[in-house]
């Protein structure tokens, strides 16, 4: 089940410093500082060791900001990230961080349990030999402070704080003795050795900063989650942030190049009670283990309650009124444990960092996407942060991600590009808002007030098209031949007119508007659904046409269908003035086989394309441009494209026939529609001689122009006599905004 309800934890008891800021400052001052610090240094040089805290530091500080901002926008539950990004970019961008982001917990583990053995066996040798075992018994010891509580946890965090400032300050009294200028100097400059980079050191150090998420995965557990993340995540950044700084230049200054690289426990060698180095390396790796183990199964808790992977479901109980995530914290002890065995902490380093990278760079597009929108709902009470911000430490993390090594860049993002793919096709059941839709709309928006500003030329010339379809069951053969006319070039509008009253009949347009999207969805049509309340249809359809769109993104042709019978050729008369006079072209369509009682009465028959040619009827460019623009839009159509166009023209006589031959074939090569071009000599009248030549046609387009008032009758029987028995014709009217040689 989902946790976007109130009460899906019960408690929640800890403030900025117990729940944000400690674990956040134990789990970045861990392993990396006391064991890789000093390998950093002595590689990269004062200057390169400078600038790679630097842009650490500028990319978390940047994501900081970003998870402020939308961490005061949104109701935390837990998850941390997860939810976050989840829940702003989405359930496939959620989702698939949600794997990688729990697995970088995990895995970061037994980064740490393993920095805590090193230096545990540096301190004793003799357990060298049985590195392993000691590994898995920190894990195992780990897993059981976390299984007890998150409680418990905090609070022995308290102390282990305590210890860490303890053994830093040991280390800046000792080193403050043994400062000397020319050591600094003599490590300015770099001391690669081969194989390495600073964009390797930057692989190995970036690691050490990413405990910013260690209070925001605590989300579920905070008494004000909307303040304590901002204030002491912020705090922990900067706090850390001068403290490794401080270290750089410090250790710079007091080993040479050669033994910073070679002995990672060079600042148990400098403090002025080394003993106290050896417990802060303990505190730290063993916090920052601790961290992870609480933060890694609050992540899996809350993705598996959202159901999006069903195998996980599993995952989603908690235990007691903490609703302690006890299931998810025997996987991530089962997870670190493999990476305790695997035992090698620079090869683990990099993927973790990788990881991380991916999660920080989706965390700053989320609200890079959030600003940018400008969604009103967008309202986070942290001020500090704006698109431009976001959008730099998005940006930021790709790039360095693909500096520090573009294999495992390309191989991470096509691992989340995959997970997006499968939890899309999925289908999963959205149950939050998402800012897809704020994203769409906003592109719609410039994109709309863009057309506005743009002069039309008939090149750009677009089959905007509105469906007079009813409900869509009723006359299949319009909607379907609209969305074969309009796909992947146009815009489809599916309407019908309801008789009846507004005020009495709005919960009746409701039904019709939702059968109609169902309609729309049954037949996986490319359409808008409108439906329209007016006292007539005669009124409905005349404020349609004259009212529907917005801006230059208005219907710019109406199709129809064809009066059944000549009573109801006034009403269609009406229409197709008010359409002409408003700048619309017409369609007409009219199937026989929509009259008769035997012919198809299932919406699927009318999706077979009939066999036979495309037959274009030309009488000149007035409407023959539309009629074979036309043509050449549903010879476009997969289910079309077996069915040859013909450009048709009937000459009284033989006199001339070549020469209107050549202007047909001149009018294909114009506008660059491959069809055949026939001249056919009327032996008989005009009329049967069309029904003779199309009478196996799929469908025969001929063009008209609208009745006069009071010509509505003849103009019936005139049309009618004209198509006789041909089964399909879509009589045209061009309001003249289509050039064939555009």
């Amino acid at each position: 089940m989902s946790s976007d309800r109130p009460g899906a934890r019960t408690v929640r008891k800890f403030g900025t410093f117990g729940g944000v800021f400690t674990p956040c400052t134990l789990t970045i001052l861990g392993v990396i500082m006391f064991l890789r610090l000093g390998q950093v240094v002595g590689q990269a040089g004062l200057a390169h060791a400078l600038l790679i805290v630097l842009v650490a530091k500028t990319i978390t500080t940047l994501t900081t900001l970003s998870l402020s901002s939308i961490a005061t926008n949104t109701r935390l539950q837990g998850g941390g990230a997860y939810y976050l990004i989840s829940r702003s970019l989405g359930v496939e961008f959620g989702g698939a961080i949600g794997v990688v982001f729990y697995l970088a917990q995990a895995v970061s583990v037994a980064m740490y349990v393993i920095g805590f053995t090193e230096a545990l066996v540096a301190t004793v040798p003799s357990l060298q030999s049985h590195f392993t075992a000691v590994a898995s018994l920190v894990n195992l010891a780990c897993f059981l402070c976390v299984y007890i509580g998150a409680g418990w946890t905090i609070k022995v965090q308290y102390g282990i704080l305590a210890v860490l400032a303890t053994s830093l300050a040991s280390f800046y009294w000792g080193a403050f003795q043994e400062l000397r200028l020319p050591i600094l100097y003599e490590n300015l400059h770099p001391h690669y050795q081969p194989g390495q980079s600073i964009f390797t050191m930057f692989a190995l150090f970036f690691p050490a900063v990413t405990g910013i998420m260690a209070g925001a995965n605590m989300s579920g557990d905070l008494a004000n989650p909307s303040r304590a993340i901002p204030r002491g995540t912020l705090a922990a950044v900067g706090i850390t942030g001068v403290i490794y700084l401080s270290l750089v230049v410090v250790l710079a200054a007091v080993r040479p190049a050669e033994e910073l690289i070679a002995n990672p426990l060079v600042m148990r060698d400098v403090a002025a009670v080394p003993a106290l180095i050896a417990a802060g390396v303990f505190a730290a790796t063993l916090s920052s283990a601790l961290g992870s183990m609480m933060g890694a199964p609050r992540i899996l808790q809350q993705f598996a309650r959202d159901e999006i992977l069903k195998s996980l479901e599993f995952f989603s109980g908690g235990s007691g009124p903490s609703n302690e995530p006890r299931r998810a914290t025997v996987l991530t002890f089962a997870i670190a444990q493999i990476g305790v065995v695997i035992g090698d902490l620079n090869a683990i380093a990099p993927i973790i960092t990788m990881f991380f990278m991916i999660t920080y760079g989706l965390l700053n597009l989320a609200t890079f996407y959030e600003a940018i929108t400008k969604n009103p709902s967008y309202r986070p009470t942290f001020r500090y942060c704006n698109w431009v911000t976001s959008l730099l430490g998005a940006l930021g993390c790709l790039v360095v991600m693909l500096l520090i090594n573009w294999f495992w860049a390309v191989s991470c993002l096509i691992l989340i590009a995959g997970l997006h793919w499968y939890i899309h096709n999925s289908e999963v059941e959205r149950r939050w808002g998402d800012l897809k839709s704020g994203v769409a709309f906003e592109r719609a928006r410039k994109a709309l007030l863009r057309l506005e500003d743009e002069a039309f030329h008939p090149k750009n010339w677009r089959p905007i098209v509105m469906a007079l379809s009813g409900s869509g069951w009723t006359r299949p053969y319009i909607p379907i031949y609209g969305h074969w006319l309009t796909s992947g070039h146009g815009i489809l509008a599916l309407a019908q007119v309801v008789a009846g009253e507004i005020d009495v009949d709005a919960r009746r347009r409701d039904r019709y508007e939702a059968a109609l999207r169902k309609f729309i969805e049954q037949e996986e049509l490319e359409a808008f659904p409108i439906v329209t309340i007016h006292p007539s249809l005669a009124q409905g359809i005349e404020a349609l046409i004259q009212c529907h769109g917005i801006g230059r993104l208005r219907p710019n042709t109406v199709l129809f269908g064809w009066p059944r019978d000549a009573e109801r050729a006034e009403d269609f008369g009406m229409f197709t003035r008010i359409a002409a006079r408003t700048g619309k072209s017409v369609l007409a369509a009219r199937f026989l086989f929509a009259r008769d009682e035997d012919g198809p009465d299932s919406v699927a028959e009318h999706w077979i394309a009939p066999k036979g040619t495309i037959d274009v009827w030309w009488r000149g460019k007035t409407n023959g441009a539309l009629m074979l623009t036309l043509a050449h839009l549903l010879h476009q159509n997969p289910e079309w494209r077996g069915n040859r166009i013909r450009l048709l023209r009937v000459v009284s006589s033989a006199e001339g026939q070549q020469q209107v031959r050549e202007h047909l074939t001149e009018l294909a090569t114009t506008a660059r529609i491959a069809c055949d071009q026939r001249v056919i000599v009327a032996s008989a009248s005009v009329e049967e001689t069309i029904q003779a030549v199309s009478s196996q046609a799929a469908v025969v387009l001929m063009g008209f122009e609208p009745p006069g008032e009071g010509e509505e009758i003849d103009f019936f029987h005139r049309m009618e006599q004209l198509a006789g028995n041909l089964r399909a014709v879509i009589f045209v009217h061009s309001a003249g905004d289509v050039s064939l040689e555009a």
